[in-house]
Order: C-alpha cells, then structure tokens, then sequence
C-alpha cells in the first residue's frame, strides 16, 4: 500500500504545476495511513495465535503482534504530524456569514489580499514543498521494515531508508541557511553512525557465517552449554568475545541515531536549526522504529548470553547513565526551547534504555509503555509549540517600533520557528489561558507529577529496576527527574506568573476596515517610505469605533482580530492528546493490559 501510494505521489507531483497541491498530496497521505491503520489492525487477528510471527520475503522480515502494534502506532503518529501541513492554520468565523445562503450566493471581497494570505499563513514555506508527504513515507515505509527485520540486510536497508528520508527532510526548507547547515551536520555524522553499523552487521556475518538473527539466536542459546568440552570444541569461533563486540559496535551506531548519550552532541543543534514542524517529526518517529527492533535484539541476545563477566548490554547501561546526567545537567542552562527539548529527550532516553536493558517481563512492559507515552507528550509538546506561534501572530513584543525591528530580524528563522526562546513564551496566559494549560499538563506529565501519564510510566521503570538489584541506577533516574523538573517549572512560570509583553501590532488592525476609508487615507499618506506612526495610531483609534458602527457592505473585511482563531486540526489534536495524558488515571486497563500482552508474548513464545 505504501509503494502505490509514494509512486502515485511522484506521479502526481511530475504532473501538477500548482504549488497548493502540497495541500492536497498530504491530504492524500493521511487517508493512505488510516487505511494502513486499517490494515495492520486487522492482521492483529491473524498472529494472535501464532504469539512467534510469521516469517516474510525468506526470513528478511517477522510480523508478530508487537510489530503491528507499533505499525498502527507509528502510522497514527505520522497522520497527526502530517495535519500540519495539511490544512492552514488559522480560520475566520463570521456568524452573520456561516449560513448556506451567503456561504454561495454572496461575493466576498477582499481588498488587501496579501493581509488575508498572511492570515491564512498560505505564503508559509510548508506549503509550496510538494515532496514534504513523498518523503515523509519513505521514512515511515523504512521504520515499518525496521520494526519488522529480522535480517542484517534488511536491518542495513530499512534504516539507511529511513536515515536517508531524514537527512532530506532536514533539508527540505532550502531557502534557509540555518536548515540546510542542520541537515548536513545530519548527514555527515548520520553516515558515521551508519558506518558503526556496517561494521557491526559486518563481524556478526564474518565470525558466524549467516546474516538471519534467528541464526544468532540459535548460536547463543548453545552457547550457555559451551562449558562442555565437545561442544566447545565445535563452537570453537562463536565464543562470547565475538558477538559482544560486534553487537557493541552496532548498538553504537544505533545510539548515535536516537541521540543518546554520549552520543548526542548533533541533536540540539540540529533540533533547533530546523523548522519546529520538522522537528515534530525527526524527534518522534526514528526513535520509535530504532527501540522497538532494539528490544527483539536485546530480548534475545542478553538473557543467559554466555557464563561471560562482559555483555553488550552493559554498553547500554553506561549509555542509559550518561543519558540521564548530561540531559538533566546540560538542560538547565539552555534558553532556547526545542534545545531544551532536546536535552529532555536525552534524559528521558535514559529511562528508555534502563527499562531496555534490564530485560525482565516487567521491564520489557515498562519499556514499552513508556516509549508510547513519551512519544504521545512530546508530539502534544512541539504541536502544542507550533500552535503558539500561530497565535501570536497579530502580536508584538511591547517596545519600540525600530528596536523591534532589529529584535526580529535578528532572530532568524522566525518565519518557519516563530517559538525559539523560552522568553517569548512570558505571560502567555493571559493571551490564550486554554492552550497554556496544555501546555502546563504536558510538561508536568514530562516531569512525572501524579495523576498525569508520565508518573505511572517512570514508577513502572524504577519498579522494574529495583527488582532487577539497579539500585544505583534507580538513584540516579530519581535525582535527576527531580532536577530535570527545574526548567520545566521555569518555563511554567514565564507561561502564568509573569506578565506578558506582548502588544497588539497596530498594522493588523487594518483588517477590520472599508476599502474607501483605507483608500482615502493611502491618498492622504506621504510619498516617501519613512513609518508614519501617527496614521497606525489613527487606523487604531478608527478601528475602535468600527465595531459601534457595524458597517455593513460587500467591500467590508469578514474577518477582524476577534474572530480570526486556530484551525480545528489543531484545537482537536492538542485538546484530545492532553486529555489523553490528564485522563490515563480513570482508564488505565487497555493501554497497561496491552503493554503486559505483548511482554508475556515475548517471554512465552
């Protein structure tokens, strides 16, 4: 399904001529991914009675129920990343204008178009790249065969296919210096961790002769009875030493991929150079495939791997440290938010790999849990973030017009990331109370306040951890959460205790006018180019008797900035993903039962 749908899009892209099929292209997409959620949820009956899978394309590829599972998550987390560049942010409500009748008998004029695309966002640099979905599901068809590999080919293949999508993507915003440099600093040390696992893939084949990992599996399992003589003699070259450290180079290239610690110097920058939208993506949905194919692995090479004093895992454990100190500890001195962000991830990255490491059936459930709820906080994070930006549009910061001037055209990339410093975020509250507490909710979630989501899913790891004998990594997890809870709380405090400064830019207010009086007063307005303050101040003071007057006319703007809002996708999306995360408590059952299904079945097969 994937494959007809990306050769329809190329077909389709080589045909339009229209830049606002980018629209339609990711329209198409989202219904190609629910009919894939379709798909995947009905081939879940299909292996509920076979708990070990079905083998595909001679052993290249194993479908059990975990990886569909994952499939449907990684297809539903895609669809509500692509509604960004799906539908325009912003919408116009005019009650006298929303009947039938006038919606196609009337003719609507609007003089001054350019302000009515700026509050459209039509001109927005997400709108005019055709091959934004094209890409978009190249990557998710490579984290779908990742999930599902089974092979040291298809391992290679699926994650160059998904890497490959990401490096793209990174760069996809052309036009900006500041994307491009991301995505090449990207590529470069992407490439450098895909050597790692060349390599690693490389010695697994060398020393054993076979690329299937059920071979690997069968290698190991006879290993732990390699203290007899006549079996040690016949596994002379699949002693421990060898499929160590060949796993340690391959998890290498895998931790530099999912920013782990130490690791992880590309992704703050790389986060915060590239379009907040993009960021959505490239911060979500790798991670999910590369945890997921982690798991099998782990699952199946380090429980009784050999009567060995060294495992491969216990590189994930030094990861998994490094991980919760560097993000907890580095994050407090940042100010710019996906940075923050950013070193977040690394931190809860940390809690990722101890749930994955210790590989226990409570573990391998709090793993599991906790990958799709930190998945769902940080999209309802950078959602919740692109939303503000769209909002503050009619706003400035409260100061003087020049000095404003310089302050915008210093930040840069503000068209693409409006959000960029953790100040601009000060006393939001009080312009738009509802989607400030979203916020509020999902970093407290982050932090692991009860009732929220995210208390259950680090309790779940520490529990899991305490019962393995982690004690000292559990010690670590904890005090660092508590840290880690200090910029989160810094960024609450700008949001509701410090005022705003922001002010209405007196330029918006030319939408509520008649085109006679903007006319007559362009007419009147001095040829030369200086900023004439006192006419914007004037359109202002005009502008608060227009609503008394109720000016009637075919030439009037039907939007004003009282009823200019956020489209519905993105009301929608924020609203249903933060009640997810407020409401886990009352309905904890399927989403806990399923976690612990899919752990029994790993360990039962």
């Amino acid at each position: 399904m994937l494959f007809y749908t990306i050769l329809s899009l190329l077909l389709s892209n080589a045909a339009t001529l229209r830049l606002d099929m980018s629209i339609l292209c990711s329209r198409v997409a989202i219904i190609i991914l629910f009919h894939l959620i379709s798909i995947s949820f009905l081939s879940l009956f299909i292996y509920e009675s076979l708990s070990s899978g079905i083998g595909l394309y001679g052993g290249l590829f194993n479908a059990t129920s975990l990886t569909q599972i994952f499939h449907i998550f990684i297809f539903s987390v895609s669809a509500v990343i692509l509604q960004l560049t799906a539908f325009y942010p912003r919408r116009v409500w005019s009650k006298k204008n929303a009947s039938l009748y006038n919606l196609f008998l009337s003719f609507y004029y609007y003089s001054f178009f350019k302000n009515y695309t700026e509050i459209l966002n039509k001109m927005g640099q997400q709108f005019k790249i055709i091959e934004y979905p094209l890409i978009i599901l190249f990557i998710i068809t490579g984290a779908i065969f990742l999930v599902s590999t089974s092979d040291i080919v298809s391992i290679f293949l699926s994650i160059e296919l998904q890497s490959y999508g990401l490096y793209l993507l990174s760069t996809l915003y052309r036009n900006f210096e500041l994307s491009t440099s991301a995505g090449l600093t990207y590529f470069l040390l992407g490439g450098l961790s895909s050597c790692f696992i060349l390599l690693g893939t490389s010695l697994l084949y060398a020393n054993s002769g076979t690329t299937n990992l059920d071979g690997f599996y069968v290698i190991i399992s006879l290993s732990i009875i390699s203290n007899i003589d006549l079996i040690n003699n016949l596994i002379y070259w699949y002693k421990p030493f060898y499929i160590n450290i060949s796993l340690v180079i391959m998890s290498v290239g895998f931790l530099f991929k999912v920013s782990a610690a130490p690791f992880h110097f590309w992704s703050p920058d790389v986060y915060d150079a590239i379009p907040t939208i993009v960021t959505t993506f490239v911060a979500i949905i790798a991670k999910i495939s590369i945890f997921i194919f982690l798991l099998e692995l782990v699952h199946y090479t380090s429980n009784g791997l050999f009567s060995d004093k060294f495992s491969w895992t216990d590189g994930l454990l030094i990861s998994c440290l490094l991980s919760l100190i560097i993000g907890t500890v580095l994050g407090l001195t940042q100010f710019r938010i996906k940075r923050l962000f950013a070193y977040s991830t690394i931190s809860h990255l940390g809690f990722i790999l101890l749930a994955l490491s210790i590989n226990s059936l409570e573990s391998i459930q709090a793993f599991i849990f906790y990958l799709m709820q930190y998945s769902i906080s940080n999209l309802n994070a950078f959602v919740i973030l692109i939303s503000i930006g769209f909002s503050i549009y009619p706003y400035i910061m409260r100061d003087s017009f020049c000095s404003q001037i310089k302050k915008n055209f210093n930040l840069l990339e503000k068209n693409n990331s409006p959000i960029q410093l953790i100040t601009q975020l000060k006393g939001y509250f009080f312009l738009n109370p509802i989607l400030a507490l979203s916020l509020a909710i999902t970093l407290f979630s982050l932090v692991g306040i009860p009732p929220l989501i995210g208390f259950f899913a680090k309790q779940m790891v520490l529990s899991a951890a305490l019962d393995s004998g982690y004690v000292f990594l559990a010690l670590i997890a904890i005090l660092t959460s508590v840290v880690s809870a200090v910029y989160y709380l810094e960024i609450i405090k700008q949001i509701f205790f410090d005022l705003p400064e922001y002010s209405l830019d007196p330029l918006s207010k030319w939408f509520g006018f008649t085109d006679k009086y903007i006319k007559a007063k362009l007419a009147s307005k001095p040829e030369d180019d200086s900023i004439d303050l006192s006419f914007e101040f004037e359109l202002l003071r005009f502008y608060s008797c227009l609503d008394k007057l109720e000016i009637i006319s075919n030439q009037t703007h039907l939007f004003t900035l009282h009823n200019i809002f956020l489209s519905s996708y993105l009301t929608i999306n924020v609203s249903s993903l933060t009640l997810i995360l407020l409401l886990f408590i009352f309905t904890p059952q399927e989403w806990l039962s399923m976690a612990n299904l899919l752990a029994l079945i790993m360990f039962n097969p």
